[in-house]
């Protein structure tokens, strides 16, 4: 456990600012969220977030308080090619950004783990060619890694080529809650899906055959995946439908990545839908013997993102309803009302599921080397902002579970929490609250803060009295900073007459004078 690594996590959309700045182009996102108002809580855009674009330095102080050895973060496709292709314009303007910011990361000692893609396509690509529904997306982010490699490869040693590809095609292809807001239900999601797996072979290729022997790093690809339980565990049916969740959650992408092929599962139920639809092929794609082949064996570590669990059962859903990824699976997701709601009506607290899934994943995948890439809390809307309670439970809860799968033998060699700071997004997952209401944006740690700064210096937790006395420490702060937050609109109130009223008094003084140096040579005329 010593070479263990302890991070934090954020992605550049939620968290970037400065939106039209230095020459970066137009992100689907900007197009969404200028477009359709409401899709976001409030309204937001990110056009204007968390001001990290302006205050890298103080947003690597913060990591340094939390002495984490690593930062996750994404770059921006579109800051460094505006138009989303190579050949057309590079921005070096964002090359030196982001190198600069690497630079200061090591200066720190935090190392950089670094996403290539966190859903944020350049406009122009999904203009011109329909975003993830085209092939041709695959050779242009390819030639998007390899700029990466080249210019930032030799500090980089750990990429991810996609976050959580799953909901994200999900979300923008079968539901049309993200941009570009498409419902192209039980065909949309699927193709997309297949030229993202695509992608991510052509970028590790592109790694392995030009950047490895030099560079020394190591791609992967993070997946997320709630565990599914099966409701009756006597139940033949149950057991089958909770694997079948695993499937078409974690396996849809993890399976060709490690197998060179889609489950047998999704194969078989998504074909005899489209059959019974009337379709002549079915709606998963397919790939060649030679794309098989390529793709098998294209990760050098897993990353591996989990937040809660479901009891599985199976339902079966009659093929005439149309086609839909929830359909294909014929199977429910339930919970448990016992189970801790954490600030979303979709998150419960379930640990013991975070275990069982990285087992899975092990068991699965033929022992992979697993960086868990994504975990964390929202923020609690009925809860004081700093004193965020709730999240320190879960960092307990779920940290816990996952030193005991390494235990268990799954080989872990990370974990990532997220985030750094509330950001831009629908749900607040921050450790540090940001007071968007004022012009600097300042951060106030929350109380988790203290707490998982203390599992970091403890690599772990060393007995239930010491780690009590934590949590116990950990509230104390929150409330010294609802206090502080609480003085800031006064704060405020007395400085903003004194930026009105000292201007217009030394005005006024200054006309006062010219009007009497006026009168007096008047007089002496």
């Amino acid at each position: 456990m010593r070479s263990f690594s302890w991070g934090m996590g954020s992605s550049a959309y939620q968290t970037k600012d400065a939106w039209d700045q230095d020459g970066e182009g137009p992100s689907s996102w900007d197009n969404f969220t200028h477009g359709r108002k409401g899709q976001v809580l409030g309204g937001d855009t990110a056009d204007s977030a968390c001001d990290s674009y302006y205050k890298l330095q103080e947003d690597i102080a913060l990591l340094k308080e939390l002495q984490v050895s690593h930062y996750q973060f994404s770059l921006s496709w579109p800051r460094l090619l505006p138009t989303g292709i190579r050949a057309e314009q590079v921005n070096k303007n964002e090359i030196k950004f982001y190198s600069d910011f690497i630079d200061a990361l090591l200066r720190s000692n935090i190392t950089p783990i670094v996403t290539l893609y966190h859903w944020e396509l350049p406009q122009m690509l999904q203009v011109t060619y329909g975003g993830w529904q085209n092939v041709s997306m695959t050779g242009y982010f390819r030639d998007y890694a390899d700029l990466c490699f080249e210019v930032f490869g030799d500090r980089v040693k750990h990429w991810l080529t996609f976050s959580d590809p799953r909901t994200m095609v999900e979300k923008v292809y079968e539901t049309g809650l993200h941009t570009p807001g498409l419902r192209l239900q039980g065909t949309g999601l699927y193709m997309a899906a297949h030229h993202i797996i695509k992608a991510h072979a052509q970028a590790w290729h592109s790694y392995n055959n030009t950047w490895r022997s030099k560079q020394h790093g190591l791609v992967g690809i993070s997946l997320d995946c709630d565990w599914g339980e099966p409701m009756d565990i006597h139940n033949p049916d149950d057991l089958e439908a909770a694997e079948r969740y695993l499937q078409f959650c974690l396996g849809w992408f993890a399976n060709p990545i490690y197998a060179g092929d889609y489950p047998q599962v999704m194969k078989d139920h998504i074909g005899t839908k489209s059959a019974k639809q009337g379709l002549e092929m079915s709606r998963l794609p397919t790939f060649s013997l030679q794309e098989k082949s390529y793709l098998k064996g294209t990760s050098d570590f897993l990353g591996l993102g989990h937040f809660t669990t479901r009891y599985i059962t199976q339902r079966k859903y009659p093929s005439h309803q149309g086609p839909s990824y929830q359909n294909d699976r014929d199977l429910i997701e339930l919970v448990d009302p016992n189970w801790p709601e954490i600030g979303s009506p979709w998150l419960y607290s379930v640990p013991w599921g975070f275990r069982r899934l990285l087992n899975f994943a092990q068991t699965q995948y033929g022992d992979p080397l697993i960086y868990v890439t994504e975990s964390g809390a929202p923020q609690n809307l009925h809860c004081t902002q700093f004193c965020d309670e709730w999240r320190i439970q879960y960092l307990k809860g779920y940290i816990n579970e996952m030193l005991k799968a390494i235990k268990d033998g799954v080989d872990i060699k990370g974990y990532t929490s997220r985030s750094l700071l509330d950001k831009f997004e629908w749900e607040k997952y921050g450790f540090y609250y940001i007071e968007f209401n004022v012009r600097n944006k300042p951060r106030y740690p929350k109380a988790s803060v203290q707490y998982y700064k203390e599992i970091i210096t403890a690599n772990g937790f060393p007995n239930s009295q010491e780690v009590e006395s934590w949590r116990l420490k950990a509230l104390e702060t929150c409330s010294i900073n609802n206090q502080m937050l609480a003085t800031e609109p006064l704060l405020r109130r007395m400085h903003v007459p004194s930026e009105i009223v000292v201007p217009t008094v030394c005005v006024l003084s200054i006309l006062i004078a010219a009007l009497l140096l006026t009168l007096l040579l008047r007089s002496h005329s």
